[in-house]
């Protein structure tokens, strides 16, 4: 018996000591006549009665959530009006008249207004009819990512100086770079990689503004501008330093080279195109960089062919 007394007391004093660390915002004069003292404010004055934002409703003692903004309309009442709290925020009880319905924040008990039925205002056929001056807002935070402004994508189809050509010429294309990747030698020189015994693939590096050209339209460029049927080469240039491959930087990316391929798969031609996980890329002797544009003509194995 001693022992339940104890506990009781203890239990007693954690809700009494709970209770007393609650932090309720200081009121007004004017905001406890409303929230404490069940008060009425007059109507057409309220802060929110012609209030149309988006956001949360909030009780303005203690910031407990009780309406979203959906759910507010105009009942011509002269107090802002919702037709639905939310779940478990609010409490009803009948006025001592018995004539009316209290709501009150169902985390603090402070007063908000009344609640009214079957009005057919709205399909809930319900009316919260409640004191600006017992609400604040929070207006929707929306998060907006940052635009990237740069992103870079490695493409591998035969000579990397017909590709380049071909990608360069892309408004959104920030710059390029022709190089080696997916092989086993590091820092590999142009004749070690012709060899074809390095595991690299001749590689345009393509850096681009997401903004102005997307990874999608950099990938059907690339699969229209060669033959992605055609094993370890392109045209006249054999070897596995010439085959196809993309060296993806995300999955998104991935999963678009993946998708463009079964689209060609289903109108007849055998994508035998690699698609690998990026690595590191070795840039290429200055004396490739910008063939084409520097030495002039266009490219002997790079052809633009509709595909999709």
């Amino acid at each position: 018996m001693k022992t339940i007394l104890i506990l009781s007391i203890i239990i007693l004093f954690s809700m009494n000591i709970k209770g007393q660390n609650k932090e309720y915002k200081k009121l007004t004069d004017e905001e406890k006549h409303i929230i404490l003292d069940k008060g009425t404010e007059r109507p057409f004055t309220g802060k929110y009665e012609k209030f149309n934002e988006d956001g949360v409703y909030t009780c303005r003692q203690c910031g407990a959530e009780l309406y979203k903004s959906d759910t507010k309309f105009d009942a011509h009442c002269g107090w802002p009006s919702f037709d639905k709290e939310i779940e478990g925020a609010v409490t009803r009880t009948l006025d001592a008249d018995g004539r009316r319905t209290e709501i009150t924040c169902s985390n603090c008990g402070g007063h908000l207004g009344h609640v009214f039925e079957g009005e057919h205002y709205t399909p809930e056929n319900t009316r919260h009819c409640v004191n600006s001056i017992s609400l604040d807002f929070k207006p929707v935070t929306i998060l907006v990512e940052p635009l990237k402004k740069e992103e870079t994508a490695y493409f591998a189809s035969g000579c990397f100086w017909g590709l380049q050509y071909h990608l360069q010429k892309q408004k959104g294309v920030i710059s390029t770079e022709v190089g080696y990747m997916g092989g086993h030698v590091k820092n590999p020189s142009y004749e070690q990689v012709c060899t074809g015994n390095t595991g690299h693939a001749e590689t345009v590096r393509v850096v681009f503004n997401p903004n102005l050209i997307s990874f999608r339209d950099l990938a059907i460029l690339f699969f229209e501008t060669h033959d992605p049927s055609q094993v370890n080469g392109q045209g006249p240039d054999i070897g596995n330093q010439y085959r196809s491959a993309v060296f993806y930087t995300s999955p998104e990316q991935k999963e678009i080279i993946n998708e463009l391929a079964s689209i060609l798969e289903n109108k007849g031609i055998e994508v035998v195109t690699e698609v690998q996980k990026a690595e590191v890329f070795y840039s290429g002797e200055k004396y490739h960089q910008n063939y084409y544009q520097n030495k002039g003509g266009s490219p002997y194995c790079h052809f633009y062919q509709k595909k999709f």
